[in-house]
């Protein structure tokens, strides 16, 4: 789901992950919420491994293989048999795969665009490319919520220099400044409720959202409840 036409953000560790990403993949595909699929998924740099549809039953006999063998082992002796295991199988993948990833004839393009450090930055790179990529990019950035793309755009920013679980903190603060908005529950209408993908935001354009609104998003809840996250061994 591209968060940004349904009025939110890339959450569940989007801040966490994304802005990891090769250049500056991880903002177009937080803005764009252009989609990955497959092998693309792997390229990416999201996932760790590709393996083959038709492999995936073998793979999964071979696991339980492994995990039944390491009852009595470590956790380090299974998790390095299991990686093992994946990294076999990714390999025999790859080689017959032999597909690059869709992306590949814009890396420059989205390194050159989306590493402006505001919305409006990025279009007028945008705007300045010229090329058809680049006009599909502004139609596609046209649809979407204009305080969504401002607040996406600051998340991963942020996101870069925070831990996984000060990530998980801030996008809970985010959720919170949404649901307390307009535009999360227009998105949600006009895309999965009446369908009619007619979104009315608000505010609707870019040069409406004050650096205030979007610095609302990232501060404490006003009720001053925040995420309390586990700690996990």
């Amino acid at each position: 789901m591209p968060e940004t036409f349904i009025g939110l953000f890339p959450d569940v560790g989007g801040s966490h992950f994304l802005p990891k990403l090769k250049g500056k993949l991880g903002m177009y595909l937080a803005l764009t919420g252009y989609r990955l699929k497959g092998r693309d998924v792997y390229h990416a740099g999201v996932a760790t491994h590709l393996i083959a549809r038709e492999k995936l039953p073998e793979l999964a006999k071979e696991l339980g293989r492994v995990c039944k063998a390491s009852v009595s082992r470590s956790r380090d002796v299974v998790e390095a048999a299991v990686q093992s295991l994946l990294d076999q199988f990714h390999q025999q993948s790859i080689e017959v795969d032999g597909k690059c990833f869709s992306l590949d004839p814009y890396v420059d393009n989205i390194n050159s665009c989306f590493g402006n450090p505001s919305m409006e930055g990025i279009l007028d790179a945008l705007q300045s490319d010229g090329s058809k990529w680049a006009r599909d990019q502004l139609k596609t950035l046209g649809k979407m919520s204009p305080t969504s793309l401002k607040v996406t755009c600051e998340q991963l920013q942020r996101g870069a220099g925070l831990s996984f679980r000060d990530c998980f903190k801030m996008e809970y603060r985010m959720t919170q400044a949404c649901m307390a908005g307009n535009d999360f529950y227009e998105g949600v209408r006009a895309v999965l409720i009446d369908k009619d993908n007619d979104p009315k935001w608000k505010p609707s354009t870019l040069a409406e959202v004050s650096p205030d609104l979007v610095r609302q998003h990232f501060d404490p809840p006003p009720d001053g409840l925040e995420l309390e996250l586990l700690q996990y061994v």
